[in-house]
């Protein structure tokens, strides 16, 4: 056959981290030998590399190969791949055949190269695919119960088992004897397979940090958010955030390891689902693994503190709280709460009794001007997060929400590398007619693209969405102010992506002209 008469193809390529058998070299050879034998040319190639087959959303690769596809403008009339289990390990049989359907409808048939049977749609070759793609799901929740297993023997060893040390905390290296190697530094990881790593206590510095957050809380009777608020006063600095928060200071007065505990198990995030936190009763524990910062005895009147304002205090206690509050302070609001060592946070208040002004009737304290605040603060967020549904909804491919926690803003993912921030500009009446929005910023989110939303006069609804490279610092701004010209209007929620992506694109293109020796 001529290589005028030779049929155009792509290649899809897919390494997670299983075999070597499996390198992207081994199965563009495979291919091409595939290719000649059956009259093919590879003019097309897509890849995703160092990708679990798992989910579609995080394989770039096959996405654009897809799109390239189900749109037309695919050059090539077939799809080579090295076998099944490279297409995915789908954990649904039909979630891999889907795709597969939708190059086949297309004009663009798959190829399997390494398998040993034609896929020509004959009924011995769809019985073979479906076979073939439940052994790779099954081999993919064989080896998440291998690895757990092995997660699980390292910690009850006394090593750790992978993840960042913690605030006060480092990793060292040793040997499978136990001897010293040397302490990694964030991003080294072990590169022999018999190393393995446990915690060391820290810099100085921290340590004493992390006994005085210890001390604020027992013996001084500081909350978690005064000892937070404390620690940024003093410029106490926390590596890789700019400021304290409460869920920093939090993981530090509950988590084990700072009492010499190796700590494994405590989210379950099996084969890609969405996290899950695992009761206390469940986590796997080593005690006596790594030098305690904390001794035990203080560990543990810490957890006492913590237990008695998480769980044990009624509903009555905590009205009484509140009603302490007001005869000190005459006035009760968000902040006040907030600020007060002796009550409970305002989310406390509105998960017990629906909303903080549920719980102002039940003391019947009633002043309508200083609740309508805590008003638009609920109806805002409500509309941010319906905001963000819309968008994960509309690009189930593109976009994910990201949910760090119960003391985190959600925020958006794109592409699986592209973190967006979303907020909410609220309307203020500043002089009779003039109306202007506000925009408050999280503080560690200010570096990210940001998707601004602004509401209208009674910020009951959104009047339009606006994508900046980035929300550095709070702002009162009206529409036609210049400073609006650095953001991109987005006219349809459909080109979210597009928009975001462009910024992305214009904020690497100016990095590198302002950086040009770090892309020689």
């Amino acid at each position: 056959m001529t290589a005028n008469q030779l049929v155009p193809a792509a290649q899809y390529l897919r390494m997670s981290t299983e075999h070597q058998q499996y390198s992207l070299e081994n199965q563009s050879t495979a291919i091409q030998k595939y290719a000649e034998s059956q009259g093919f040319e590879v003019v097309r190639t897509y890849s995703d590399t160092a990708r679990s087959g798992l989910v579609l959303r995080r394989r770039a690769g096959l996405q654009q190969l897809l799109q390239d596809v189900v749109s037309g403008i695919a050059s090539y009339r077939a799809i080579l791949v090295y076998d099944v289990s490279r297409w995915g390990r789908f954990q649904d049989t039909d979630e891999a055949a889907h795709y597969e359907f939708l190059c086949k409808s297309a004009g663009v048939p798959v190829h399997y190269c390494a398998e040993t049977f034609a896929n020509d749609g004959s009924l011995p070759s769809l019985i073979m695919k479906a076979l073939k793609r439940t052994m790779a799901g099954e081999f993919s929740r064989e080896l998440g119960v291998k690895v757990f297993a092995g997660h699980k023997r390292l910690t009850l060893l006394g090593f750790k088992a992978g993840g960042v040390p913690g605030y006060g905390l480092r990793r060292m290296l040793v040997s499978a004897s136990g001897v010293l190697k040397q302490q990694l530094a964030l991003g080294e990881r072990k590169s022999i397979a018999t190393d393995r790593v446990i915690l060391v206590p820290g810099p100085p510095h921290e340590l004493q940090t992390v006994k005085d957050i210890y001390r604020m809380y027992v013996s001084d009777k500081r909350s978690i958010c005064s000892i937070a608020r404390k620690l940024n006063a003093q410029g106490i600095p926390r590596p890789g955030h700019s400021r304290w928060d409460f869920s920093a200071v939090r993981m530090i007065l509950t988590h084990p390891k700072y009492v010499g505990y190796a700590v494994f198990g405590q989210v379950s995030k099996k084969l890609n689902t969405p996290a899950v936190k695992v009761p206390k009763s469940e986590w796997i524990l080593r005690p006596g693994a790594f030098e305690p910062i904390i001794d035990p005895a203080t560990f543990a009147e810490a957890q006492k503190v913590i237990g008695l304002h998480r769980c044990q205090r009624t509903n009555e206690e905590l009205l009484d709280d509140l009603r302490r509050l007001l005869s000190s302070e005459g006035k009760l609001s968000f902040s006040a709460i907030r600020n007060s060592p002796g009550v409970m946070s305002p989310g406390t208040y509105s998960r017990r009794f629906g909303s903080l002004r549920n719980a102002y009737k039940l003391i019947r304290y009633s002043h309508p001007d200083r609740l309508g605040g805590a008003d638009t603060r609920r109806r805002t967020m409500a509309l941010r997060e319906e905001l963000i549904s819309q968008i994960a909804e509309m690009f189930p491919n593109d976009v994910s929400i990201i949910r760090p926690g119960i003391h985190w803003r959600s925020r958006l993912r794109l592409f699986d590398r592209l973190t967006v921030s979303v907020l909410m500009a609220r309307s203020q009446l500043v002089y009779k007619n003039t109306r202007r929005w506000l925009v408050e910023p999280v503080r560690h989110e200010r570096k990210f693209i940001t998707l601004l939303a602004r509401l209208n006069e009674s910020n009951s609804a959104i009047i339009d969405l606006h994508l900046f490279p980035n929300i550095d610092r709070t702002k009162k701004f009206q529409i036609s102010d210049s400073w609006m010209k650095r953001g991109k209007r987005i006219s349809e929620i459909s080109r979210f992506c597009e928009v975001a992506a462009s910024l992305r694109a214009a904020r690497r293109s100016r990095h590198e002209k302002s950086h040009p020796k770090a892309h020689l």
